[in-house]
């Protein structure tokens, strides 16, 4: 029988939005926002489509709730995304303030919510979000890895 209100069930719906941003060449980032249990945003990484360095799958998800709640504070939302939020989506996402991010991958280089740096529950800031980590990681880190290894051996071509 399948939770539909599981982690691993959103988890999904978030893969499912990075297969779409494989599929255009982007970097495979997917990220679905929930609210009482149903899903009120789903975005992916659209960096190279738009011509946009904001627009990562957790940027374009939150614009999508924000309007879906009619209000910009997303406080009784959970957001779930493939990738550890960076930087610029953390910061968004305490704005917003988000309840509680669930993620797969865990970036060591960029990753705002524990990995690198905790922007996420940063003591300063007057909000700080519920962090899950590891949720479908094997699958994340898998389209990652095929879309990098299929860039540079295109790039080894050329």
């Amino acid at each position: 029988m399948i939770d539909l209100h599981s982690d691993d069930y959103f988890m999904s719906e978030a893969l499912r939005q990075a297969r779409r941003a494989y599929a255009s060449d982007e970097v495979p980032v997917g990220a679905v926002i929930v609210h009482e249990g149903r899903i009120i945003a789903r975005a992916f990484n659209q960096v190279e489509v738009l011509r946009d360095a904001t627009a990562h799958a957790e940027m374009l998800a939150l614009t999508q709730a924000q309007t879906a709640m009619e209000d910009w504070r997303l406080n009784q939302c959970s957001l779930y995304v493939t990738k550890e939020p960076c930087p610029m989506c953390a910061g968004a996402i305490v704005h917003t303030r988000i309840k509680r991010v669930i993620f797969g991958l865990s970036d060591p280089k960029a990753g705002a919510a524990g990995t690198a740096m905790n922007i996420l529950q940063f003591p300063g800031l007057n909000h700080r979000c519920e962090i899950t980590s590891g949720v479908r990681e094997e699958e994340s880190l898998a389209m990652i890895r095929e879309f990098f290894s299929h860039k540079r051996s295109s790039k080894h071509k050329n």
